[in-house]
């Protein structure tokens, strides 16, 4: 059982937890990620680690409430237990040689490539941040993107902050300027990550995407998230688990991992309705 130490809503529909793991906290890197049960009897999801303290052992994960898992996970408070916590899992990100990069953060994926900011920051990298969300109301980690970037970007799809538009206009601007660009690294909504590879593969600058398709147990062993590649012609099969979850973005079959990441989509939502009326039940 993992204590949850702290939890903060960070908008209507993204929360923060700290969790009590000691071991995790010593070994995690940025890049990798846990898979937890609420219950003894839930369902198994993956979450990025999106940031530790090692000297108080704990683990910061962050979370979009989407189904029924994440709709219970935000029931529970400070105080009480998650009843599995597992991981580190999956390959830390590669940022050997990096001395300048882009950091491409879209929505909650935004919590995704923060640890990864932080890394490059702390190895004297120079780290472009661009972060992009619907609106201000769904902004999330502007701070401390500001705190571990030596230029951050922020972008709305309808401009209540920052600029107007989408992450690849100014990615786009900066690759127009900029010929030293050693590395993209893209986080978000499939679409998104397909967008900013496209845009990057004009100038020939290396794009890390991290995939985090339907996952079980981790380990590779039930193929649930199982990624076609394209390398030099041929079909790769690959598992995000303990291949990824960071990936060429360039040999990414990105319409083929969308579709089959709306294969469930009805199915997630029909399960969250039941976890809100069962909790609804609870209470009266």
């Amino acid at each position: 059982m993992y204590k949850i130490v702290s939890k903060k809503a960070l908008n209507e529909y993204v929360c923060e937890m700290w969790v009590s793991s000691p071991l995790i906290a010593s070994k995690a890197k940025a890049g990798q990620f846990i898979i937890l049960r609420v219950s003894d009897d839930g369902e198994r999801i993956p979450l990025t680690i999106a940031g530790v303290n090692k000297e108080k052992g704990t683990v910061r994960i962050i979370f979009q409430i989407v189904g029924a898992t994440t709709y219970k996970l935000n029931k529970l408070n400070e105080g009480d237990y998650i009843h599995d916590f597992v991981g580190p899992l999956g390959n830390p990100t590669n940022l050997n040689g990096i001395k300048k990069a882009i950091v491409v953060g879209g929505g909650v994926g935004s919590a995704i490539a923060l640890p990864i900011a932080c890394a490059l920051n702390e190895r004297g990298a120079d780290v472009t941040s661009i972060i992009g969300f619907r609106n201000k109301d769904l902004i999330i980690l502007e701070n401390e993107f500001k705190s571990v970037s030596d230029r951050l970007i922020v972008i709305t799809d309808d401009g209540s902050s920052g600029l107007k538009g989408n992450v690849t206009m100014p990615l786009k601007e900066i690759l127009d300027k900029e010929k030293d660009i050693d590395m993209i690294i893209a986080i978000g909504p499939l679409i998104m990550m397909k967008f900013v590879t496209l845009t990057a593969k004009e100038y020939n600058v290396p794009v890390t995407v991290s995939m985090n398709p339907i996952m079980i147990d981790g380990t590779g062993m039930c193929g649930g998230c199982r990624l076609s590649l394209n390398k030099d012609g041929k079909k790769e099969i690959k598992f995000a688990c303990i291949d990824g979850p960071d990936f060429n973005g360039y040999e990414i079959d990105f319409d083929e991992a969308i579709s089959r990441s709306t294969e469930y989509k009805e199915f997630e939502r029909k399960s969250y309705d039941k976890a809100c009326n069962l909790m609804a039940k609870e209470v009266k």
